[in-house]
């Protein structure tokens, strides 16, 4: 009898755990269900929350009723999970993973709920159906681990020309491949067939590791080196440059201009350096080839491409100071993190100004200084075009000005150089701007680089609130007979211009952009878009919520319910959140494109995410204490926009980047949120498109799930693409590195790197060897491991 009773108390306790569990899940899903139906969002949750409710109270009253009931929610839910999402692997696991292992945990709790004779018959049985089950959902999710292109590349050939420009040969000789920023190596060694066989061949360790806990939420490499003749040039996060033997990684050389930390901006990066050869100087003679690059503290070197000297007639010692006539300039608030652009023997740069600080930053002037003597040459200020060198005494360029903190290209034959142009400071607010602001903002700006003159603008955002300014290259084409560049922009559109006037050559229209915001006088009526070929998807629906479990979901639909959200271009508010679609990370950031020109194939790899994002008013802010950075925050690191203050403005910014959720971390919107895509150049047509990254390094929690299952995550950095028919892509958050088949998108190969590979690879050729070779420095936005080193991989 004893016996029996602690049997029968034994067996309650399953049944009234589970039950728990299923009614606290269901108050949850009610009570957040009402909220979300009276906002008019799906009603599911308040139905589903009533009968888990129901379940949960007959499992505690130990009635088999309860998991019957259960198995009728589930079955309920699968059809109406199909009905939302249809096939879509990932959209289904927020609405189907969960309550499926509340599912096996019922089939295995219903045989203590039986008096029957036959109930561990029973038990056996459920136990089966769960194991079915369970192993039916695992083979749909493996489906996960690929996904089939739109269509193969046929045979295409497109006539672009190839000037000797235009052509890296066995050479890496700038951050694109050439200024030209094609991202294409004409190199044949390795193929889709063979790359298979990939080994790394070396690895060599730079030594810039953070100094402490604080600045490694800074650090993100971003770096492609350059291959000159037998030279390998890579620079560092702190702005140490090394040469290294391409065939060996045997340090040659390494300079160090002792950037302090407190120079750092957001973020630590050295995109990359220039390599300039002077002009009719004798080979062997000092500083004949030379390194020329900026630093985080916005100074300008020139070194001596072989030994690493200082170019002593450079500027002061080998150095410029490229702050000289901003005035007041903070440390950290002006740097230089991408290679200048070298064209005519003249050195054009631009800037990073730390966003988000003061309406009246320091200057977004451009200048053009002399590749030999550092003198400059001119000075572009839009606020004072009649400004030829430094300021006038006792002036100062103009505070506040959009910057081109990226990579610009050059036209060697047309004297022209392509600047991806940013936004005024105060990217969210746009009632101070100057007409001039107004004009360039947002733009490529072609300059004249003998006279530092604009020759044309082409603008793809009027009056930007979004942080949409370019971020990447343009890529130099010729495009059915006509000098072009192709242009990608963070919204996701792609142009086709006419390098020489800035002429649209593919179709451009406009669309009717949504009105409101806290400036609904500054919104333009409508907004510029590509009807060529956008990389961005259609707007956002509460369908397209995801998360970890149905709550998760539940609580993102409510978010999306609550948000202001118009579509493409919603203006920001300061009475609630606002979602912007693509986010700023693109579409296309500063990674660019590539560009296959003997297939007359893009390839471009982008983000797929939105921002949650909300104008603070200046009474909230400064009680939040948000000051700008050489006032009381001081603090550097952290995401971009998430709680700056937008000083002399009536509104401090706060985006959450990607849409997070608090406590798990998880992202709003459903996967993907990256993506890798072929282009036809001649049509505008997608050949194909596949999600970019693994779910290995994803979770929640922050917890990686290890997962080989193709997600597509968030991206930074760019890939190339070489005449074996060959795509190199890193860039996701999986920490991997891998091959693509330029013909149908299909991964070949791929290899876990020791850091996150935040950085475009390259290729170049020595000693009959064809070598692939990044830079793995990881990214504290992307999250991924920080690392120092460089690794090259050939065929054995």
């Amino acid at each position: 009898m004893v016996s029996l009773r602690i049997q029968n108390k034994a067996g309650a306790l399953p049944p009234l755990i589970l039950g728990g569990i299923i009614a606290l899940i269901g108050l949850v899903l009610t009570m957040g269900g009402i909220y979300l139906a009276v906002l008019g969002g799906s009603a599911y949750y308040v139905l589903a929350g009533v009968a888990l409710l129901a379940s949960g109270a007959l499992l505690i009253r130990r009635n088999i009723l309860g998991g019957w009931l259960y198995c009728a929610i589930f079955v309920l839910t699968v059809i109406w999970a199909l009905a939302e999402a249809g096939t879509n692997n990932w959209a289904l696991v927020p609405r189907v993973i969960a309550p499926l292992v509340l599912l096996v945990a019922t089939f295995l709790v219903m045989p203590t709920l039986s008096a029957r004779s036959h109930r561990w018959q029973l038990g056996l049985g459920a136990s089966a159906v769960a194991v079915i089950l369970t192993g039916v959902t695992g083979l749909i999710f493996a489906r996960m681990a690929d996904t089939g292109p739109i269509s193969q590349l046929p045979e295409l050939r497109f006539d672009m020309g190839d000037p000797s420009l235009m052509s890296a040969g066995d050479d890496w000789p700038a951050y694109g491949g050439t200024d030209a920023a094609r991202r294409f190596s004409p190199l044949g060694q390795i193929t889709a067939d063979n790359v298979k066989n990939l080994k790394r061949i070396w690895v060599t360790h730079t030594g810039d590791m953070p100094s402490s806990h604080k600045i490694a939420k800074t650090y993100g490499g971003e770096n492609t080196p350059l291959k000159v003749g037998n030279m390998l040039y890579v620079c560092t996060p702190k702005n140490i440059v090394l040469a290294l033997d391409p065939a060996t990684g045997k340090q040659r050389w390494k300079f160090d201009p002792k950037v302090s930390d407190e120079a750092i901006p957001y973020t630590a990066a050295c995109r990359g350096v220039s390599y300039f050869a002077v002009p009719g100087a004798p080979a062997d003679q000092p500083c004949a080839q030379r390194i020329v690059y900026g630093t985080l503290d916005a100074r300008l070197f020139a070194l001596d491409a072989r030994t690493g000297g200082r170019c002593a007639a450079f500027g002061r010692n080998g150095e410029v100071d490229t702050k000289i006539g901003m005035g007041d300039t903070p440390p950290g608030y002006v740097s230089i993190n991408s290679p200048p652009t070298i064209v005519r023997g003249v050195v054009v740069t631009g800037h990073q100004v730390l966003d988000g600080q003061d309406r009246w930053a320091p200057s977004g002037v451009i200048r053009g200084y002399d590749a030999v003597t550092g003198k400059l040459r001119w000075a572009w200020d839009m606020m004072h075009p009649d400004w030829n060198g430094y300021p006038p005494s006792g002036q100062t360029w103009a505070r506040g000005t959009p910057n081109m903190w990226t990579i610009a290209s050059g036209d060697e034959q047309l004297g022209l150089v392509y600047l991806p142009m940013g936004n005024a400071a105060a990217d969210y607010y746009s009632s101070l701007r100057r007409p001039q602001e107004r004009d360039f903002a947002t733009s490529l700006v072609a300059l004249d680089v003998t006279t530092g003159k604009p020759r044309w603008k082409f603008q793809a955002v009027r009056d930007d609130v979004w942080d949409y300014d370019f971020g990447a290259q343009a890529t130099l084409v010729d495009f059915k007979g006509t000098p072009a560049l192709v242009l990608p922009s963070k919204q996701g559109d792609i142009y086709v211009l006419d390098r020489r006037t800035g002429r649209p050559l593919t179709p451009v229209g406009t669309i009717k952009a949504p009105g409101g915001g806290v400036e609904p006088q500054q919104r333009a009526a409508t907004q510029r878009v590509s009807l060529w070929h956008t990389l961005r998807k259609p707007q956002l629906t509460e369908r397209d919520m995801w998360g970890m479990s149905p709550i998760d979901q539940m609580i993102c639909r409510i978010q999306f319910r609550k948000a202001s959200y118009k579509g493409f271009f919603t203006p920001p508010e300061s009475d609630r959140r606002s979602i912007e679609y693509p986010g700023y990370n693109g579409g296309t950031d500063w990674g660019g494109i590539a560009v296959d020109p003997r297939r007359g194939v893009i390839v471009a790899n982008y983000n797929d995410m939105p921002n949650y994002v909300r104008l603070v008013p200046r009474a909230e802010a400064d009680k939040k204490g948000w000051a700008p950075r050489d006032q009381a925050r001081g603090d550097i690191g952290g995401a971009e926009g998430a709680g700056d203050p937008q000083a002399h403005t009536p509104y401090a910014i706060d985006v959450n980047a990607g849409w997070r959720l608090p406590l798990t971390g998880m992202l709003c919107k459903q996967p993907p949120y990256g993506g890798i895509r072929a282009i036809d150049m001649a049509t505008g047509r997608t050949i194909w498109d596949r999600p970019l990254g693994e779910a290995r390094t994803n979770g929640p929690f922050g917890i990686p799930s290890m997962l080989p299952w193709t997600i597509g995550t968030p991206n930074n950095g760019g890939s190339v693409v070489t005449a074996g028919g060959v795509i190199f892509v890193a860039a996701a958050t999986d920490n991997l590195i891998r091959a693509i088949d330029l013909k149908t998108g299909k991964v070949l190969w791929k290899d876990v790197l020791p850091a996150g590979g935040q950085a475009t690879p390259m290729t170049y050729m020595v000693g009959g060897k064809q070598y692939l070779v990044i830079a793995p420095g990881g990214h504290h936005f992307m999250e991924t491991p920080i690392g120092d080193q460089v690794i090259a991989y050939a065929l054995p």
